[in-house]
């Protein structure tokens, strides 16, 4: 079993424990049962804490005591109003990704993503900063990290990863997503990435494109705009 399939799985595991906490109506248990879902909730959160830093050992370790103290409850006799959803139906839905830069999080980008949601499990490939510059012909002002970590904590994000600094078809043959959704301002048409993608021995994918951009957004226009103030201020001073 590869890293990608152990951290696909572990973050389904993860997310359904979290959505089953989620749904628990702390007002009807008795003092004694909360202080346990407290424990379950800070196993919980040592669990995402040891994913995000690749320790994936402890963060199943984590996530499995979190469970198991659920359970306890259960047959103790509460929470029997809510049941775990199986691993499996979580895993089985589509696996879609999203790519970009991400450097300023903004509306169409909260659409893109939700978007994604609707479609299936969303994993987002962050462009590293080497590509960025590149394409951009400027440094990002939030580095490659610092984005991930941002589009990690969104709720409709499942997973995420830097791309690869050579070839950007990389991650979705490592992924094996069974969608790709372009965004309305990326470069690359769905025909033209299905063809790229079937020369590399992938197919099967169904790309798809966003065609209305949502707002006027876009990572450049606001980098354009803070600078233009920020010069503004400076000539002013």
């Amino acid at each position: 079993m590869n890293e990608t399939t152990i951290t696909m799985r572990l973050s389904a595991y993860i997310y359904n424990v979290e959505q089953f906490l989620s749904r628990i109506n702390e007002s009807e248990l008795p003092k004694n049962a909360s202080s346990i879902l407290n424990l379950a909730k800070s196993y919980l959160s040592d669990a995402k804490y040891y994913f995000e830093k690749k320790d994936y050992v402890s963060s199943l370790s984590c996530i499995a005591y979190a469970e198991g103290l659920i359970d306890a409850l259960r047959h103790l006799g509460y929470l029997k109003n809510i049941d775990w959803r199986p691993l499996s139906e979580i895993l089985s839905r589509p696996l879609v990704l999203v790519a970009g830069s991400f450097e300023f999080l903004h509306p169409g980008h909260i659409a893109l993503l939700e978007r994604a949601w609707e479609m299936g499990r969303v994993h987002v490939v962050i462009s590293r900063d080497r590509n960025f510059e590149k394409f951009k012909r400027r440094k990002p002002v939030l580095s490659e990290g610092d984005r991930l970590i941002i589009i990690k904590s969104l709720k409709y994000v499942s997973s995420a990863s830097l791309g690869d600094v050579e070839d950007f078809l990389k991650p979705i043959m490592d992924l094996k997503p069974n969608i790709v959704l372009l965004g309305p301002d990326q470069w690359i048409e769905p025909e033209e990435l299905k063809k790229e993608l079937e020369n590399k021995g992938v197919r099967g994918v169904e790309v798809v494109k966003l065609e209305q951009r949502i707002g006027p957004w876009s990572s450049t226009s606001i980098y354009n705009g803070l600078k233009s103030i920020i010069c503004t201020n400076t000539s002013r001073s």
